[in-house]
């Protein structure tokens, strides 16, 4: 079944994460017309490489015309002019970055197989929980429904304030009428009625008037109140949800509803403006004693600026924080040299700001951090918000070709000669802009969440461990000496972060018992673990026992492994992978001779191993264990093939694979069959030179156990189907 068709399956809250991540970057007519040509496409590697990207993007747009040829001959006139619509975008839009729609169709894929992991994981973890609080899908409604009903009520106010202005106009015609005349004609009492019926029309006025600034002054408070509580929680919270999503965890959605939020109450504020301008406007023309309007108008106004001035500052958010393209699974990990991009969003979408807010990027300003070392950017640092990038029409503005570069030291100090190492060491990228508008100047600043700067790729796994404890540990987001007294963490609360790494990375989470085996390798045997803190130390920087690796440069390089040598068998959940000796043999003991498990090496990094169940001719259970397989012999030979080739020699008996049935009890072959490579034994045709032919070879892994039970060596048999002979080979362990 491919990925695309279990993601259908999916229950409709998980169906609603899915439709969050495609709008027209990727539409999501495209994902479901083309599902399985898309998902049998390397868009990771593509992501690297710009001439592998451009391949892919010429032959997606082929795909999109025989899709367009097919319609069309089922005379589909919406699909057709939506397939229209789709090719025209994607090739205006990636024409010249074909590398861009290959990250955007990876990162959808990897979504996909994250969510896919969660609906199949049997409960949420806290920070997930957490994140999905019915109290905070309240609040969103409840905001939405204030700033629409502040909305009309400014509008109403509108309404009054042209009553009052026609009831000025009436009454300053009617009162220059009787100005004009004689002062015999005054006398009249014709004309003492006009003069207690503009008296009447005065204090109308004047009750008017005070009334429109009653009004104008709910409408002010009601706004200040909104931005004070509620919209203020819903920021805070949509950048708390991307830090989650920064470290794996749920996608974060919900910038689109505050964007129209905050550009409703910009629009209100600017009304409420225009309202007392048009005020301060019948001042001039009219007043008199007791006249609200000289009193009242200058508070409200200065009220007005001051909540347009926070509205906007708070409005400039980091849409997507710092990434490099090459690494999208590990943002806010930047390398010297290597281009990163970041995008920012003004959440006030008005159509006088687009291309008039030039946004200039900085690293470090008027920020101590506790490294000696100093970067600049390279690259185009300033650039223009506008309205055409985004495919949602937000005004935003992304940055694509920063590099940072390190500044010499005329001292001569390298970052790692304090207490920190390099990947201890945070940095910041601000953002400052100004907006000039209807007779306002507002400065707009903005940072990054914390980055941590790298020389060289072997740092990337430890400083990913630094983003990953600090966004689980602090929601402040310019805490650079973090790491002068790093916190601890809730271990409940990182075991649920390190299943996201597996479900954004390799496309599976953990469950519950491969979790408990993690919690046992940080904090040994507990009865649970809910309540323990584990130090930053414990899980980055000491050394397992007996060990010379940490937790976490164990945890990372089994993360490679699953990524390029068995992904395929780790998304289909056949690696049963953190399970300890001790559970091994009590998941094995009672099960049919020849069924086997996979596991992960607890003594080399970045080895997985198998090990199957045997009886003796006295019925004891025996137990054997193969050498972990580590990249550079799984680079040489598929696992799946190693499985499905192993053979064992017993004393002077026939070679056989003792491998019968995956735990608890599959077949071999029905579990890695479809991702066997070829036949071991099918044999090529000797090359063109007759006699000179060779005769082909294929490599078979084999194990030698004598009946005595000693341990013996693992063997790589070269065979022909005329002979085989031995090659020095790795250990084999047999366990009883």
């Amino acid at each position: 079944m491919s990925q695309w068709s279990q993601v259908q399956q999916l229950e409709i809250k998980f169906l609603e994460q899915v439709d969050q991540f495609y709008d027209d970057n990727f539409p999501m007519e495209i994902r479901h017309l083309l599902a399985q040509w898309i998902e049998s496409q390397d868009w990771e590697a593509a992501s690297n490489n710009e001439a592998m990207a451009t391949i892919l993007l010429q032959n997606l747009l082929i795909q999109v015309d025989e899709q367009l040829d097919r319609v069309s001959q089922e005379k589909n006139l919406l699909l057709i002019h939506n397939l229209k619509r789709i090719r025209k975008l994607l090739q205006g839009k990636y024409h010249g970055n074909p590398m861009h729609i290959a990250v955007i169709i990876s990162n959808c894929l990897r979504e996909e197989r994250r969510i896919l992991a969660a609906a199949s994981m049997p409960v949420q973890g806290p920070l997930e929980k957490s994140l999905q609080n019915s109290v905070v899908s309240e609040r969103q409604r409840n905001v939405e429904h204030k700033v629409s009903a502040i909305k009309n009520s400014a509008q109403m106010t509108d309404q009054d304030v042209k009553y009052l202005e026609d009831l000025q106009e009436e009454f300053d015609f009617r009162y220059k009428t009787i100005q004009s005349l004689e002062q015999s004609d005054k006398n009249s009492a014709l004309i003492k009625q006009e003069m207690l019926a503009l008296q009447a029309m005065l204090n109308t006025l004047d009750y008017k008037r005070k009334e429109v600034l009653s009004k104008i002054g709910r409408v002010i408070h009601e706004i200040d109140m909104l931005m004070s509580n509620m919209l203020t929680e819903e920021l805070l919270d949509w950048k708390r949800r991307q830090q989650i999503a920064c470290i794996g965890g749920p996608l974060h959605g919900g910038l689109d509803q505050l964007q129209n939020c905050f550009t409703l109450l910009a629009e209100s504020l600017f009304q409420v403006r225009r309202q007392l301008e048009k005020l301060d406007e019948l001042l001039t023309r009219l007043t008199y004693d007791g006249d609200p309007i000289p009193v009242q108008r200058p508070q409200l106004l200065e009220k007005v600026n001051f909540l347009l001035y926070n509205l906007f500052r708070n409005s400039f958010v980091v849409e997507r924080q710092p990434c490099m393209p090459t690494h999208p699974q590990r943002p806010m990990v930047l390398k010297t040299l290597i281009q990163f991009t970041v995008k920012l969003r003004l959440l006030i979408k008005l159509p006088e700001l687009n291309y008039q807010i030039r946004v200039k990027a900085t690293i470090d300003k008027n920020v101590s951090t506790v490294s000696n070392r100093r970067f600049v950017l390279c690259g185009t640092h300033v650039k223009a918000m506008n309205m055409d990038e985004s495919a949602n029409g937000s005004l935003s503005v992304e940055f694509r070709h920063l590099q940072p570069k390190e500044m010499k030291s005329s001292a001569g100090s390298k970052g790692n000669e304090g207490p920190h190492m390099v990947t201890e060491e945070l940095h910041s990228i601000s953002f400052e802009t100004q907006v000039c508008l209807y007779g306002l100047t507002i400065n707009l600043e903005t940072s990054s969440l914390p980055v941590v700067m790298i020389s060289n790729v072997s740092q990337l796994p430890n400083a990913w461990a630094s983003i990953i404890w600090y966004n689980l540990s602090t929601n402040d987001p310019q805490n650079l000496s973090f790491f002068n007294n790093p916190p601890a963490a809730t271990l409940s609360q990182l075991l649920e972060v390190l299943s996201w790494q597996f479900s954004s990375y390799v496309g599976r989470g953990l469950n519950s018992e491969q979790l408990n085996m993690l919690a046992e390798k940080l904090m040994g045997q507990q009865v649970s673990y809910n309540d323990y803190q584990l130090s930053w130390a414990k899980f980055c920087k000491e050394h397992l026992p007996g060990k010379s690796f940490t937790f976490w440069v164990w945890l990372e390089a089994i993360l490679d492994l699953i990524k390029k040598h068995i992904l395929p068998l780790w998304i289909d959940g056949y690696v049963m992978g953190f399970v300890s000796k001790e559970k091994e043999r009590i998941l094995l003991k009672d099960k049919t001779p020849g069924t086997f498990l996979l596991r992960f090496s607890e003594s080399n990094l970045g080895g997985i191993t198998f090990t199957w169940v045997d009886q003796l001719e006295n019925g004891d259970v025996t137990f054997h264990s193969v050498e972990p397989y580590n990249k550079g012999r799984l680079s040489a030979l598929p696992f799946a093939d190693i499985l499905r080739d192993y053979k064992v020699i017993m004393a002077d008996n026939v070679p056989e694979n003792p491998l019968k049935y995956l735990y608890p009890d599959i077949p071999k072959d029905k579990a890695f069959g479809k991702h066997y490579s070829c036949q071991p034994n099918e044999v090529s045709k000797p090359s063109d030179g007759g006699g000179k032919g060779y005769v082909p070879s294929v490599f078979i892994p084999v194990s030698k156990i004598s009946s005595s039970n000693v341990s013996k060596r693992l063997c790589c048999a070269e065979r022909t189907p005329e002979s085989h002979s031995d090659r020095n080979c790795p250990e084999l362990s047999l366990l009883n």
